[in-house]
């Protein structure tokens, strides 16, 4: 990225995300549910960070998988983001007051599960006291906004083998951890939207 401060980046991402009309996929009951996951941001010394979650053996879907906070849109919500917030929450500790809104992205399906995801990106405080809930979060990753933009941690065309099936899928190796699949696609649609007014480089797809 160019040389923004953490005060300008917010901001030029939130622009970047007002002026745009994101795709919406209307869920079929037949076929997909509704889901909304939170992107946190936050700034930690001199870098812009994304939090993403590992998912615990004890939930329904995407055991052990790398995700965004996160889950099934309830009848009790009373929209896609109170949803993502919600589910902040309750998976992490992060309590929707302490979350500024920048804006939604467009709508992603999982293959495995079915769902219709529906992604907002936020801004966070940091340091943070997050809280895990154990029963569906193994552990947070904090991850440096640099792996998905500069393109030295992207596998493209990547093939992940996930309870007996295999997927293709956009891949981003961090660590010794794989974000991939629907997490993987919001991140990259993410970066595309908001690439030329953060100045990165413009061979990025």
């Amino acid at each position: 990225m160019t040389t923004q401060n953490q005060n300008e980046i917010p901001a030029i991402i939130k622009n970047a995300l007002d002026k745009r009309t994101p795709r919406v996929i209307e869920a079929n009951p037949g076929a997909y549910k509704d889901a909304a996951v939170l992107i946190p941001l936050f700034w930690r010394d001199s870098e812009f960070m994304v939090i993403l979650t590992q998912r615990a053996q004890l939930v329904e879907h995407h055991k052990g998988q790398i995700s965004f906070p996160g889950g099934h849109v309830d009848a009790s919500d009373d929209s896609y983001q109170s949803a993502a917030l919600r589910e902040a929450e309750e998976e992490i500790g992060v309590h929707r007051e302490d979350v500024r809104i920048l804006g939604p992205l467009d709508d992603q399906t999982t293959v495995a599960s079915q769902f219709v995801v529906h992604p907002f990106v936020g801004l966070i405080p940091y340091p943070y006291p997050f809280a895990i809930n154990q029963e569906e979060v193994e552990r947070i990753l904090e991850v440096p906004f640099e792996v998905f933009t500069s393109g030295a941690y992207e596998i493209e065309g990547h093939r992940v083998t996930y309870e007996g099936r295999t997927y293709k899928t956009p891949a981003y190796r961090y660590r010794e951890d794989l974000i991939w699949g629907a997490t993987a696609r919001i991140m990259k649609d993410f970066i595309k939207i908001v690439s030329r007014e953060l100045g990165l480089p413009s061979g990025r797809k």
